[in-house]
């Protein structure tokens, strides 16, 4: 695989001159890697054109950097929708630059990044760390968010006019894109503002990186959801407990929860199609189950069976992010599973659970806010030694530096890998496709 195809170097805003304040002893160089492919079948088609292998570049402090601390200014911003650990990262940020680096001029921009537009009148909010000290033990987002896109050279011009070094974007697939324009734009106009972004998406499906933050505690509280549906189900006579869960264009969570949970009979992923009516469809199949054991939970992913939804001749809808607007699979399963048993006389007691919104708004839990205070820091020392139109993330056990446009939303679950056949032996479901 060509290098024009897979290009893992990092821009630069220029040369780094000024001493670190960082107290360490093991500083990172920037000849420090990790392979991007560590398979052996395939290790020879991850070359660059010189025939190296791929590699990205490790995160951590630099000993020399761009930025003069005691002149430096830095901008944090968080987009889209709400996440367990948002403030985590905000508060890993503050701290990093307030105490590693001796900044002291950080702010956060409010409601996404409408805050850098002028019109919309939203106070910029300082951020010291007598601000965030606590901001890590409640959910959501102190800088609060938006959706929508905003004008990317109005923006770069409110960076300039705040003078803004430093410029943090915590966010998922719209704000990465919007990033890296902004990155873009100031390049062009040869400006000194590092662009650097923290990947945020619950779902986690993003390509390169082996996990984001957020998406352990939303397995944690699906969990509590699961465990409410078993109850329900095995409370009463041919007991069914729906519940829908998070995961657009993926099923990662629904998959994540159902392997901690072994109490899942059927689990709807976007990946696996799957019919509703016929002999192998899913009615059927929940039939079935129903009359050898009397109860069944059920996990769909949002984004299942959209394609059972929505009629060929209806136009595709997005939000002001650019999203494709879902149907509501949850509420339309729930009545095709009431209509069917109707249809053919047997009474259910159907329990239906959606807590997508209760699960993205719960504060991080341990394992998250640890993970969310190194990307954090990570971040910062990124920004500090002058990188720019870059995120970091998480790959190989390795914190690494990835440029934002190699990044693509969407990563799926892999239905011929052990994770989802481990899902299949966990539930014992069959094909729900009447033609396999």
């Amino acid at each position: 695989m060509a290098e024009d195809i897979l290009n893992f170097s990092i821009e630069s805003l220029g040369e780094r001159t000024i001493p670190s304040p960082v107290l360490t002893s093991q500083f990172t160089p920037d000849d420090k890697r990790v392979l991007f492919n560590i398979g052996l079948h395939n290790y020879n088609a991850f070359t660059t054109a010189d025939g190296r292998p791929l590699s990205l570049e490790v995160a951590g402090p630099r000993e020399k950097i761009f930025f003069d601390p005691v002149t430096a200014k830095a901008a944090i911003v968080t987009c889209g929708g709400l996440c367990p650990g948002i403030n985590d990262v905000i508060r890993a940020i503050v701290m990093g630059l307030y105490h590693r680096y001796g900044v002291r001029n950080i702010i956060g921009i409010r409601y996404g990044f409408q805050g850098l537009i002028p019109k919309y009148g939203h106070e910029i909010r300082t951020l010291t760390p007598e601000a965030v000290q606590d901001i890590h033990t409640y959910g959501g987002s102190i800088l609060s968010s938006s959706r929508g896109k905003q004008n990317i050279v109005e923006m770069v011009t409110a960076l300039k006019r705040m003078n803004v070094d430093l410029f943090f974007c915590i966010g998922g697939d719209g704000t990465m894109r919007a990033a890296g324009l902004i990155a873009e734009e100031v390049l062009r106009r040869n400006l000194n503002i590092s662009v650097i972004g923290i990947p945020k998406t619950i779902d986690n499906d993003l390509n390169l990186i082996e996990k984001t933050f957020g998406f352990d505690t939303a397995i944690s509280e699906a969990v509590k959801a699961v465990q409410s549906a078993h109850v329900e189900a095995k409370g009463a006579p041919m007991g069914i407990g729906l519940v829908k869960l998070m995961g657009r264009q993926s099923g990662h969570i629904a998959v994540g929860a159902a392997l901690a949970q072994n109490d899942v009979n059927i689990v709807l992923i976007p990946e696996v199609p799957f019919d509703l009516e016929g002999e192998k469809g899913f009615l059927k199949t929940l039939e079935d189950r129903l009359q050898r054991r009397k109860h069944c939970v059920i996990l769909v992913a949002e984004g299942a069976g959209q394609e059972l939804m929505r009629k060929s001749d209806t136009p595709l809808e997005t939000d002001a992010s650019g999203n494709l607007r879902l149907l509501d699979i949850g509420t339309f399963l729930r009545m095709k599973i009431e209509e069917h048993f109707k249809k053919i006389g047997v009474e259910i007691n159907l329990k239906y659970i959606d807590p997508s919104y209760m699960i993205r708004s719960v504060r991080a839990n341990a394992g998250d806010s640890i993970y969310c205070g190194a990307l954090g820091l990570y971040a910062v020392h990124a920004g500090m030694a002058g990188k720019t139109g870059m995120l970091v993330g998480l790959m190989r056990d390795e914190y690494v530096h990835i440029p934002i446009k190699m990044v693509t939303f969407g990563k799926k679950v892999d239905t011929d890998g052990n994770t989802w056949q481990r899902v299949l032996e966990s539930t014992g479901q069959p094909s729900m496709k009447n033609d396999e």
